[in-house]
């Protein structure tokens, strides 16, 4: 088998993963701060060591800074819904995920005001003064996605921080497809709130997301209840991370993101994106060799996350993606990736595109193969 669709999850997962989810249901499986005895005060730990980790990763000031959430879209309606107020203006783009778009989408019906911004068709970047001009007295937030899940594109959101930074307004960063693979500083890129998942590029365990959030940030919470701490009050307690992290946290979870984290800096960011970008420039090379197949991809690209969307003339996206799986046992993405209006912006909707999105653990014989079963489908068509 070879499995295409990291974008999506990441698989495999890294050894050390499954053996600390194993340990950890095994042998430190309390409720963290929910007691003093061994097993609780053991996962604690677990918890704390993984949020170090992540604060790390991001070079975040504190780690108490670091919410852990259930996934991404979590992060994101935690850091949207607890900012946002009617009459509040956002700036974002078109080529979001449905975990930015849709609760912009409900906000909208709440009297937030929203602009979409188009990205530039020859790079695929949104313009940093596209963005400064879009900013009125009632901006107050800005919201980008790092790497489009769709085309790859990374946006230049060190141009976008110091625009925002400057007119005093709060920077939000959706990171899915960027936490583990990019180097992100959320200090030198003035990033206020840094939204991402474990499973991806993180090599962790569905389940797990993170929010970042700066010190020029304060959130309403979303969930209510039990911390672990503060117990004596009535109200939910205001100190961080606990007043974000509501109820028991998904520990075994957790346990394999900083197992995850801690595999990601023994093999280092740089190697792995090395390793990556490797089997995207032999991707590329081999597509471009088929028969009119149709790349989306702006023509100047600079920095692409291992993210590739295509057609093939006279072939449904699911139909490609049926006979990969089926016929030659290649697991890729089809159809609109949770992405609709990336693909408006595309003029690919409603079918979408065929994408293949690589991993650390692919190989250039994966690559081979994929290229090649791609040349038989386009070659088999009358």
């Amino acid at each position: 088998m070879i499995y295409l669709d990291n974008a999506a999850t990441s698989w495999p997962k890294p050894e050390n993963v499954y053996r600390a989810m194993d340990e950890f249901l095994r042998e430190h499986a309390g409720n963290p701060g929910r007691g003093a005895h061994s097993l609780a005060l053991a996962a604690e730990r677990v918890i704390e060591e993984t949020r170090s980790l992540v604060a790390r990763l991001i070079n975040a000031p504190e780690r108490d800074r670091i919410i852990l959430t259930f996934n991404c879209t979590d992060a994101l309606n935690l850091g949207l819904k607890g900012l946002l107020k009617p009459g509040d203006h956002v700036i974002t783009s078109r080529i979001g995920h449905n975990s930015l778009v849709r609760p912009l989408n409900k906000l909208e019906g709440k009297g937030v005001r929203t602009t979409r911004l188009p990205p530039c068709s020859d790079t695929g970047f949104l313009s940093a003064e596209d963005i400064e001009q879009a900013i009125d007295e009632k901006t107050k937030l800005v919201a980008v996605t790092h790497a489009s899940n769709v085309t790859g594109v990374v946006q230049p959101i060190e141009e976008y921080g110091a625009v925002v930074r400057r007119h005093g307004r709060v920077f939000m960063v959706d990171a899915a497809q960027t936490a583990g693979i990019f180097p992100i500083d959320v200090q030198t890129s003035e990033v206020d709130l840094l939204a991402f998942s474990g499973h991806k590029g993180l090599l962790g365990s569905p389940g797990t997301g993170v929010l970042y959030l700066s010190h020029r940030v304060e959130l309403d919470s979303l969930r209510e209840g039990g911390t672990g701490s503060h117990s004596e009050l009535d109200e939910q307690p205001v100190a961080l991370p606990y007043r974000y992290e509501s109820g028991t946290p998904n520990t075994v979870g957790i346990a394999g993101l900083g197992a995850g984290l801690k595999y990601i800096f023994e093999q280092g960011i740089e190697r792995i994106r090395i390793h990556e970008q490797s089997l995207l420039d032999q991707l590329l090379q081999g597509l471009s060799q088929i028969p009119g197949i149709i790349l989306y991809q702006p023509q100047d690209m600079r920095r692409r996350a291992p993210i590739v969307s295509f057609n093939l003339p006279g072939w449904e996206p699911a139909e490609v993606g049926a006979i990969l799986d089926q016929a030659f046992d290649i697991k890729v993405r089809t159809g609109l990736h949770c992405a609709a209006a990336a693909h408006k912006t595309l003029g690919t909707y409603p079918h979408g595109s065929i994408r293949i999105s690589l991993g650390y653990f692919n190989t250039a014989q994966d690559v081979e193969s994929v290229l090649q079963a791609l040349g038989k489908i386009a070659s088999s068509k009358p």
